[in-house]
């Protein structure tokens, strides 16, 4: 019998931790592994930013922070919405986090009872259903796939609420797929949301300035709905801040106060240097972020033709993060050379690891068992080798 709780018990280990720590135990005996499994950008993160770090250890901001953050960057963050996205929010709006992970936790925490449904389009973020089954919700899934570029209709949604339904979740542009849900896309979600009005929409943003298409679009600009909008973003895509773990949420003020008195009991304020250097994140532009949108705008192109390139592999091209989703299950029922079945997109990724040497993710973790994750958050180089391991590796399936 089990020591431990019912709560950590229902909880499954995130499949791209697992993916990155299984490559980094390979690596660990000496093979060379790539990968392509973590959601990590593999730039540093900008000078001028380490460099408000620096001058905030010089400064002794060394101490506990308020709880939702110091109001400077609470601030910066607000003016940040209105600027690039038009969004009217306070500071009074503003809960800083311990990253953007912890945000989406606080929301669903401070919304969602025991059996509230929670309604998530797939494919989705490996974290955000666990999360529900967290707070003792339960998931409802609309499904998509390559031919609908993952993205859902207002027919769908509509189709999806119930009497139950407290909470929309999503996340454009989209991890795992690179999905961008256009401003009419969004429109005609907003219009369903119109019709239900006790429903909250959490709009994981994270993601937001890697984006080919066109500029970003958040579904809170819709006026009727946005009381009910939470947006979720932060710092690590855009500025290659992973590890300083700083992100946040825009919410209506009784939102807000309730995110801030869950973290007044869990982690209080998230790290006072990383704070300081996010407010000069945010107040001196854009211009690294964008040399690094280049690089993944080049980098989709290729790995987009590379794939292309390996029989049975389907793909879309997509609009924004820095990932590919491609369809696999043409590789279903093969053998590898020891007579293994790959029974689905688990055992497919371990295969590519194990045989190919390249770490990806196996879609079942996102809800969608017929593709796999491949980041392309990687040199330009581990790129080409990568997609010749794999093309070379599913080759010997029979």
């Amino acid at each position: 019998m089990s020591t431990l709780s019912k709560r950590i018990n229902s909880l499954s280990e995130s499949a791209t931790l697992k993916m990155t720590k299984l490559g980094r135990e390979l690596s660990a005996k000496g093979v060379n592994v790539i990968s392509l499994s973590v959601g990590e950008p593999d730039f540093n993160t900008p000078d001028h930013v380490k460099n408000a770090a620096k001058k905030a250890l010089d400064e002794n901001y060394t101490r506990y922070s308020p709880v939702p953050g110091y109001p400077e960057l609470r601030q910066a963050i607000a003016n940040k919405l209105k600027t690039e996205n038009n969004l009217d929010y306070d500071a009074s709006q503003i809960v800083v986090s311990t990253g953007a992970k912890q945000s989406l936790s606080n929301v669903i925490l401070t919304l969602i009872d025991p059996d509230d449904e929670v309604i998530i389009p797939t494919p989705y973020w490996v974290s955000y259903s666990e999360m529900v089954t967290l707070a003792e919700g339960k998931s409802v899934f609309i499904n998509t796939d390559l031919e609908s570029n993952f993205k859902i209709t207002a027919t769908q949604l509509e189709a999806a609420i119930t009497p139950k339904t407290k909470l929309f979740m999503f996340s454009s542009p989209c991890n795992p797929t690179g999905s961008v849900y256009n401003r009419e896309e969004l429109a005609s979600l907003a219009k369903v949301f119109e019709k239900h009005p006790n429903i909250f929409i959490l709009s994981d943003e994270i993601y937001e300035h890697i984006n080919f298409v066109d500029k970003h679009e958040s579904i809170a600009q819709f006026e009727s709905i946005k009381d009910r909008v939470i947006i979720v973003n932060g710092f690590s895509k855009a500025f290659a801040m992973t590890g300083w773990r700083l992100g946040y949420i825009a919410a209506n003020k009784e939102i807000a106060a309730a995110n801030d008195k869950l973290q007044g009991q869990t982690t209080s304020g998230t790290c006072s240097i990383a704070q300081r250097a996010g407010i000069v994140a945010y107040e001196q532009g854009l211009e690294s972020v964008l040399e690094m949108k280049k690089a993944f705008l080049r980098r989709r192109e290729l790995v987009y033709n590379l794939l292309n390139e390996i029989p049975g592999v389907k793909t879309n091209l997509p609009d924004g993060a820095f990932y590919f989703f491609p369809e696999i299950s043409s590789f279903f029922g093969k053998k590898d050379a020891d007579g293994n079945v790959i029974k689905d997109s688990s055992d497919l990724s371990l295969y590519l690891l194990n045989v190919g040497h390249v770490a990806t993710v196996g879609g079942d973790s996102f809800g969608n068992n017929n593709y796999i994750r491949l980041s392309y958050a990687a040199s330009d180089e581990s790129l080409v080798e990568a997609l010749k391991r794999i093309k070379e590796a599913l080759a010997k399936l029979n």
